[in-house]
């Protein structure tokens, strides 16, 4: 799997199901979403987020927020009122198009990166850095890039929230993921379930070794078994690195 692989099937997805492949629902499949249902997913899962990120001193409000993976603005919408600014990002144009149409806030931009990296943004330019339901796409060696590039990018106050899977559940479908090879299952998702791209999923627990590496510091975790995906996810709040 390369980055180019994903940026290419999530073009394709932005293309055909953009909704839906954002926010996985069985019954949302070949564009069931109502606009405003799916945003408000995004308000409760920010809410969420909120709360957590306010008790452990880091809360709102915000400058300037990232939003990494923004796909079709679920959480850039959600962010967009607690901050001053969010600056969602992703690797697909049909994506951007659908977040662009979906009435953001004026507060809102939303910027294509096609690259592995954040170079276009400066250090330390960032608040808050959001990534939730991305870097479980993503191959091992891109995601370690990226951290690297959340505590780059991060204010010297400032934090990231990310999320990653790190197992299968103990699901059939869980079972499947630990059992069937990856291009067998991408396979089956093309062929027999009919997604429109394979979604791909990637195993990663090395989160704090990576960000310590950079400079930055776990402040706390916590982990999620999400029955939708049929993956056990840490989501961890990540301190940048000091800086005078």
């Amino acid at each position: 799997m390369s980055f180019e692989d994903v940026r290419r099937d999530w073009v394709r997805l932005g293309e055909r199901d953009p909704l839906w492949a954002v926010y996985v629902a069985a019954d949302k499949r070949g564009g069931r979403w109502d606009p405003e249902q799916f945003l408000a997913t995004g308000r409760a899962a920010v809410a969420e987020s909120v709360r957590w990120l306010t008790a452990l001193g880091a809360g709102p409000p915000w400058g300037r927020v990232l939003d990494f993976g923004c796909g079709a603005g679920r959480l850039s919408q959600a962010l967009s009122a607690h901050a001053d600014e969010v600056v969602g990002v992703d690797i697909a144009p049909p994506m951007l198009a659908v977040a662009r149409g979906l009435n953001p806030p004026a507060n809102c931009t939303f910027v294509l990166n096609e690259t592995s990296d954040l170079a276009r943004f400066a250090d330390g330019g960032f608040d808050l850095v959001y990534s939730e339901l991305v870097l479980q796409h993503l191959p091992p060696a891109v995601i370690e890039s990226y951290l690297r590039e959340f505590v780059r990018v991060l204010a010297p106050d400032g934090v990231a929230l990310l999320q990653c899977t790190t197992r299968p559940l103990w699901t059939f479908k869980g079972v499947v993921w630990r059992l069937v090879p990856g291009p067998l299952v991408r396979l089956a998702q093309r062929w027999l379930l009919r997604y429109p791209a394979p979604m791909r999923m990637t195993r990663f627990a090395r989160v704090p070794e990576v960000v310590s590496a950079a400079g930055g510091t776990v402040l706390a975790t916590r982990e999620v078994d999400d029955s939708a995906t049929h993956w056990r996810s840490t989501r961890y709040v990540i301190r940048g690195s000091s800086r005078s």
